[in-house]
């Protein structure tokens, strides 16, 4: 059996998703209550009334998927030790003794940008950019709980040349990751709010940037928790919708403790040439 659902981003992002999904299979499995209530409270949110073009593009049908080059998708299964090794490697050369060791998001992200750069064999002067579609809840001021139910995330971009990414170690464009999350702080989220305002429009999959990789969803999701009374999932997969090449999903990994599951969308000559890349697959 699968269960799916179907939804409009404007109105919820990861966080509420999940938060959605395990409070109903609670309710499913038996509780007359969720252990945690979803915050509707919507004063301390930033409240929006603007006028949207919704004109279809000259091709909607062409413009849909987001790319017209044949595309695949792959889920690749990392457990613990490949985690643990790549998180070790992107550490084991700081810049300086001071420097701020880098998360296991921003060690497993650069790992993905760097080798699916590789496999789309760019040249070294294209440019290439990482997005990360990160949660703002304790970012905003005053910061929102995280049973925030809604969608309280915005895109953050990271760009350098494709010869710079896979010429120098992984610290290098670990190192830009860091420095951007680091920096999409209150006041650049109010300015991204009042850029968006002023010319407000429907985000579309090029908005993601040239030759990306583009992070969504979470490890933090605890998606093999959601149990309706069945058992838990056997597996927990994105929709076919938000499918563009680059687009990356991220989820707790199925072999539990540490491990992630990457979910990963890519032209289909660069799917081929990852799928043959051991340092990529970590030889486990």
């Amino acid at each position: 059996m699968a269960v799916g659902c179907a939804f409009n981003h404007a109105i919820l992002d990861g966080t509420s998703t999940w938060h959605f999904m395990s409070s109903w299979a609670q309710i499913c499995s038996g509780s007359n209550s969720v252990d945690v209530p979803p915050f509707l409270e919507r004063t301390k949110a930033r409240n929006t009334r603007v006028k949207l073009d919704l004109s279809l593009p000259p091709n909607p049908i062409a413009s849909s998927n987001g790319d017209a080059r044949q595309l695949r998708e792959k889920l690749f299964r990392f457990p613990e030790a490949a985690i643990d090794k790549i998180k070790s490697k992107v550490n084991s050369n700081p810049s300086s003794p001071a420097s701020k060791p880098f998360s296991t998001f921003q060690s497993l992200a650069v790992h993905i940008w760097q080798h699916v750069t590789r496999a789309r064999n760019l040249k070294p002067e294209d440019y290439t950019v990482f997005t990360v579609f990160a949660d703002c809840r304790k970012r905003v001021d005053p910061p929102m709980p995280e049973s925030y139910f809604g969608n309280l995330i915005q895109a953050i971009f990271t760009v350098t040349a494709a010869g710079l990414l896979v010429a120098n170690s992984l610290d290098f464009g670990a190192s830009a990751i860091q420095k951007a999350i680091e920096a999409h702080d209150g006041k650049a989220i109010e300015a991204r709010n009042k850029e968006w305002e002023a010319d407000p429009k429907i985000f579309e999959f090029k908005d993601a940037g040239i030759n990306c990789v583009a992070v969504g969803s979470s490890p933090r999701f605890k998606v093999y928790d959601v149990d309706f009374g069945w058992g838990k999932p056997e597996g927990v997969r994105s929709g076919s919708n938000n499918r563009f090449d680059g687009m990356v999903y991220l989820y707790q990994g199925k072999s539990g403790g540490r491990s992630i599951d990457v979910e990963i969308t890519l032209e289909a000559a660069a799917m081929e040439q990852l799928e043959k890349d051991e340092g990529f697959l970590m030889q486990l």
